[in-house]
């Protein structure tokens, strides 16, 4: 699988110290996200962010790395566009900007709710009880983002 990365794992030491088989294929970037910093980089909704493509099967050690199974990172597909002889869709990891302490707003957080729900035309959220609104989950807005808008991956020639 080939896998986005854009912070630490840009470093081919911090890969050989998390992975046992891997290749960097190529520098590439990503369309629709930009890099916001925190306790650790994340990505945001706008703009675009440079990184490498990544290729292993260890998928699951990279999860684990980025703590998915925690909530602090979430694995997501995106279209890669790339020559022949590649996957169709590349790996990204997105964290949760509460958890990682970054200036990043994903259409339906609570402290955005005017604006959020503006923006995304009331998607951002779900009917709460009693006929109120509640803000979706982190995943939830990230998947409703990448339904909207076109994200992607492009392998620098």
């Amino acid at each position: 699988m080939d896998v986005f990365v854009y912070g630490t794992l840009t470093e081919p030491e911090r890969v050989a110290e998390v992975l046992d088989s891997y290749v960097y294929v190529g520098p590439a970037t990503l369309f629709g996200l930009r890099l916001v910093e925190g306790r650790y980089p994340t990505l945001a909704p706008g703009g675009e962010t440079a990184g490498r493509l990544l290729r292993t099967e260890e998928l699951e050690t990279l999860d684990e790395y980025e703590c998915v199974g925690e909530g602090l990172y979430r694995r997501i597909s995106v279209p890669l566009d790339a020559s022949d002889g590649h996957p169709e869709e590349a790996a990204v990891y997105v964290g949760d900007p509460d958890r990682l302490d970054a200036d990043a707003t994903w259409p339906g957080e609570v402290d955005g709710e005017a604006g959020a729900a503006e923006s995304d035309g009331g998607e951002g959220y779900r009917e709460g009880g009693q006929g109120g609104r509640e803000s979706l989950g982190f995943a939830e807005r990230v998947d409703r983002y990448l339904k909207r808008e076109d994200v992607r991956v492009r392998l620098t020639p």
